[in-house]
């Protein structure tokens, strides 16, 4: 029998779901309360802005587009909800819940709370083509886009994060099996090459390119729109909606991929499940948000402390309170210095750094990620 020997699974191992009832309960009412109070989140954020909007008609404003007349609606209230903050606040929800997602079930994959999407450089290889098309301006893309090279930016970072992944998972394949230590590996090195070669262009790029670089590099949900969404959504949703159905296999993996295999689970066919669904997931998220940090890593840690390790609850909480965090973090990112407007990177960054370094404090001593 062959032993799991990948540094990620020996260092720091995520519990098996332990009391499966009390996990199952908890479950239940973590996710149904951050499914409240996300909806809450949304309400209340799409009235805040330079045109601040009361609650009450921003409630009457919906109700409208969904044909039910409910007092007077302002027009010019109802343009700014409709048009301007009501996709980006969509858009919001949806890349902050697939960042969510996809970081728990990275996490899982490698068995350790410390794992994100960057690591099999889904992140990295999305934002050094995006790097390379704002530099030497591909047009490759441009005349794939069918809108004047609108989506081109958009559409060469999601091919970056695709390449990159299937780089690695290719390389990781030994014997008609993926090695997860040997992914992990790959994975750095590809990082590493790819930080070099977005380094070299900032270094040749002029002054409205590293501009450019800057603010793209650290993420912005400006570019929102209705017609965004619709292009965006269908692929957002797949790995929210998709991922949830893995937990089962997920718990049983925590055991060891050997332990795995003898409870009946298609390791082969999990990992490239979970593999496929983060690069569809975070791919599109990078190349309509630019690079959002701190989401798919912090996340998942908040909702195992609070629930367990179970993936029932730990992938679709984490998913809640991604939407959550980056629909708030949205919000400070578009009113903190307006008429301006902050890259929403630097607040995740401002408020997931100290966050991560209070768990990792505060864990040091219980061991929250050890087996019970």
């Amino acid at each position: 029998m062959q032993t799991d020997l990948s540094p990620l699974a020996t260092t720091q191992p995520l519990p098996q779901a332990s009391r499966p009832g009390l996990s199952r309960s908890k479950g239940w009412w973590l996710n149904g309360l951050l499914a409240v109070l996300l909806v809450v989140v949304m309400i209340w954020s799409v009235g805040i802005g330079a045109v601040s909007i009361p609650i009450p008609d921003v409630l009457a404003i919906l109700l409208k587009q969904l044909g039910w007349e409910v007092g007077v609606v302002e027009p010019q209230q109802e343009t700014v909800l409709t048009v301007i903050r009501l996709p980006r606040i969509l858009l919001g929800v949806l890349v902050g819940a697939v960042l969510g997602i996809s970081g728990a079930a990275i996490q899982g994959l490698f068995r350790n709370p410390l794992a994100d999407p960057g690591l099999i450089g889904i992140s990295s290889g999305a934002s050094v083509m995006a790097v390379l098309m704002i530099v030497l301006q591909l047009r490759v893309f441009s005349d794939l886009s069918s809108l004047s090279g609108l989506y081109a930016l958009s559409l060469a970072a999601f091919a970056g994060a695709v390449g990159t992944t299937l780089l690695v998972y290719t390389l990781a394949r030994k014997n008609g099996r993926t090695v997860v230590s040997t992914m992990l590996l790959v994975g750095v090195a590809i990082n590493v090459f790819c930080e070099a070669l977005r380094g070299l262009m900032m270094y040749l790029a002029d002054d409205a390119q590293l501009r450019a670089i800057s603010y793209w590099s650290l993420g912005s949900l400006g570019g929102a729109s209705w017609e965004v969404l619709q292009v965006t959504t269908p692929f957002l949703l797949v790995p929210v909606l998709l991922m949830p159905r893995l937990s089962k296999p997920m718990n049983a993996f925590a055991l060891g991929e050997s332990q795995a295999g003898h409870l009946g689970v298609d390791v082969s066919k999990l990992k490239r499940n979970v593999v496929i669904l983060a690069t569809l997931g975070v791919g599109v998220a990078v190349a309509v948000s630019g690079v959002i940090g701190f989401i798919g890593l912090v996340i998942p840690h908040l909702i195992r402390l609070v629930s367990g390790a179970n993936h029932r609850t730990v992938l679709p909480g984490s998913a809640l309170l991604g939407a959550i965090v980056l629909t708030l973090s949205d919000l400070v990112a578009r009113t903190l210095v307006a008429p301006a407007e902050l890259p929403i990177g630097i607040i995740t960054g401002m408020i997931g750094a100290p966050t991560f370094l209070f768990m990792l404090v505060r864990g040091a001593g219980r061991k929250p990620y050890t087996e019970n």
